[in-house]
């Protein structure tokens, strides 16, 4: 990540404490330490650009999430069409089934027994 420039007036500062009874040795030290403090705290923030850089690759996520589940909707139903289709084609007789009678005899049911 890409961090912003934050000016820090060093020679400022130190001339700051040397007016204020701090002798040179240790104002240049309190300089030089702030300033590196100053930079870790930089190197880990986030940018503006930073932040939307990263909302542009959620959104690209998202985008590629949804093409590929609406893609994988689509193959599921079209594989249980086709599963469905094919089982139909498997159960059906190939020729219409009739009953033919053998020779010489009818197509009746039989007599209900006499009633006593």
């Amino acid at each position: 990540m890409s961090h912003a420039a934050v000016t820090f007036d060093t020679l400022k500062f130190v001339e700051t404490l040397k007016a204020s009874g701090f002798d040179e040795p240790q104002a240049k030290g309190m300089a030089a330490a702030i300033r590196e403090v100053q930079q870790t705290n930089l190197d880990e923030l986030a940018t503006k650009g930073d932040i939307k850089e990263l909302e542009a690759k959620i959104e690209a996520s998202k985008a590629d999430t949804i093409n590929w589940t609406t893609g994988m909707f689509v193959a599921q139903t079209a594989l249980i069409i086709g599963a469905m289709f094919g089982m139909m084609k498997m159960t059906q007789p190939s020729a219409p089934v009739q009953y033919v009678a053998p020779p010489g005899q009818e197509m009746r049911l039989p007599a209900p027994p006499p009633a006593r």
